[in-house]
């Protein structure tokens, strides 16, 4: 791995675990690796990707909108994409991004811009 993607992979799990930690209920890793993320060419550009889900936390709404300070303090932009049935924030800094989708669970999922090979 890059010394460019390491750093990035490395932010992008820490923010993802805090956001994770604050709706109070314990995360299990769906996704952590490179990511090969151009496929019109192989081998060329490298994305790093880290997922968490967490079962039936409480208040989702109310622990997202409280996060939403600190976030935007830390240079992350957000976009709400919700529908009447799902709660689906994008957060994006510097090219990288992650997004938190609550229907029946939260998941949580980013990569990073990508990176030459």
């Amino acid at each position: 791995m890059t010394p460019e993607l390491t750093r990035l992979a490395g932010e992008l799990t820490t923010v993802i675990n805090d956001v994770a930690a604050a709706f109070g209920v314990p995360a299990d890793p769906t996704v952590e690796g490179e990511l090969d993320c151009d496929p019109t060419r192989p081998g060329q550009l490298l994305c790093w990707q880290y997922g968490v889900r967490l079962e039936h936390p409480a208040e989702p709404e109310r622990r997202l909108a409280a996060l939403l300070p600190a976030l935007h303090r830390a240079g992350w932009q957000s976009q709400d994409r919700s529908t009447p049935r799902e709660l689906i924030t994008r957060f994006t800094r510097e090219g990288a991004d992650f997004t938190v989708h609550v229907a029946w669970a939260v998941t949580i999922i980013g990569s990073t811009r990508p990176v030459p090979a």
